[in-house]
């Protein structure tokens, strides 16, 4: 019975760690960015590569509005995509294709839920994410 209860304290203990460090980082109402406003600063990369330019035009069309420049997200409307929160190894690129598929319902941010979106093709998602993993990566996010 001791084992038990503690390899469930265990199990909670590394649940609790886990939500801590991928939580969206909070911020004071004095630190708070406007209704708008980018969430993140980046750094751009140098170059892009084919599929990432073309993906990046896709992105304006599309994403930017609520994801905001250069995936900084936009405060009010939806999160940056430049965070480790998205990082490969957590949001895989087909949770990408499956979000612009089928919408995403609010997880890890307060801005509600993401609709599907339509008008985009395979292709277009697959150099979407191409356009974000290289600024992730020119980011430190791998």
């Amino acid at each position: 019975m001791n084992k038990t209860l503690i390899a469930a304290l265990g199990v909670a203990a590394l649940a609790g760690a886990a939500y801590y460090l991928t939580r969206p980082p909070q911020m004071t109402q004095a630190e708070a960015p406007a209704e708008g406003d980018a969430l993140v600063t980046i750094t751009q990369p140098e170059t892009l590569s084919p599929e990432a330019l073309m993906g990046s035009r896709a992105f304006d069309a599309t994403c930017a509005s609520c994801h905001g420049d250069n995936a900084t997200g936009k405060m009010g409307f939806g999160p940056p995509l430049v965070h480790k929160i998205y990082e490969p190894s957590h949001h895989g690129d087909m949770a990408f294709v499956l979000a612009v598929q089928n919408g995403v319902r609010a997880h890890h941010w307060p801005f509600g839920d993401m609709p599907a979106q339509s008008g985009l093709t395979r292709a277009d998602v697959g150099n979407i994410i191409a356009f974000v993993r290289e600024l992730q990566r020119a980011n430190g996010i791998e």
